[in-house]
């Protein structure tokens, strides 16, 4: 393919990518009351716990609209995500050799497994945990929290989870490039235990040791994953030079 064709491939996946992502926004659209219901759960229930009204407030009229909009935005990504995905798949496959193709898919699956478990588990476990503390703490006070700042709260630490659960994907690439190996993760987990600690603890917003402490095992239990991704990659490794060495040799 010439330049140009090159171009115009593009354009036609961008805007197959953009239609996709406009049909995700008009479906979230319609659904946005329940969705920010669902999403405003762990706090509601705590405020419900608490005994005090358990209803969100706004103070400029435009706040329920804009809110609307930005989770049906969100929303509508993450539904066209895996339409979005198989298009700059067909955009960048014609370029990759066959032993590259074959990683895509158990790649981008990995990552979007992770990003998920991630999520998930920031809004069942640890965001519930950090409210509990945090309302509870407050409780000689009347709540008035407003739909954009528990958005905010919210959709950061369900964001900021999802991303640091993919540390099994980083150190399972780092591996592969040759940068770091088990024995280099295994010497170094001293390491490892204390910067996820810090990292629980700038990530979770409270000081509760608690909430603290609900994130940092799994994180804990993420790099001990990724020190056995890394031991399956080095044996692949071996393998694969093994294979080649005997190749040679006919």
């Amino acid at each position: 393919m010439t330049f140009l064709e090159h171009l115009d491939e593009l354009r036609r996946r961008l805007l197959r990518s953009v239609a996709a992502l406009l049909v995700g926004f008009g479906i979230c659209f319609y659904f946005t009351k329940n969705i920010y219901a669902i999403l405003a759960r762990p706090l509601t229930n705590a405020l419900y716990q608490l005994g005090v009204s358990d209803r969100l407030v706004y103070t400029n009229p435009v706040d329920p609209f804009n809110l609307y909009i930005k989770l049906a935005l969100l929303g509508g990504v993450f539904l066209a995500c895996p339409y979005i995905l198989w298009q700059f798949w067909l955009f960048v496959s014609p370029g990759l050799y066959r032993n590259e193709k074959k990683y895509v898919w158990p790649f981008v699956g990995l990552t979007s497994a992770l990003f998920a478990m991630g999520g998930f588990f920031a809004y069942a476990v640890a965001l519930p945990a950090a409210l509990k503390f945090l309302v509870g703490y407050g409780n000689q006070f009347t709540p008035m929290v407003t739909i954009n700042e528990y958005w905010d709260l919210a959709i950061s630490t369900v964001m900021v989870v999802g991303l640091v659960f993919e540390l099994p994907v980083v150190l399972m690439l780092l591996s592969i490039l040759g940068i770091v190996n088990p024995r280099f993760l295994w010497r170094h987990v001293r390491y490892a235990v204390l910067v996820t600690a810090v990292v629980s603890a700038a990530i979770v917003p409270t000081s509760d040791m608690a909430s603290i402490f609900i994130v940092w095992i799994p994180l804990v239990g993420l790099y001990v994953l990724s020190i056995g991704l890394s031991w399956l990659v080095q044996i692949k490794k071996r393998r694969d030079a093994k294979r080649a060495r005997a190749e040679a040799s006919k």
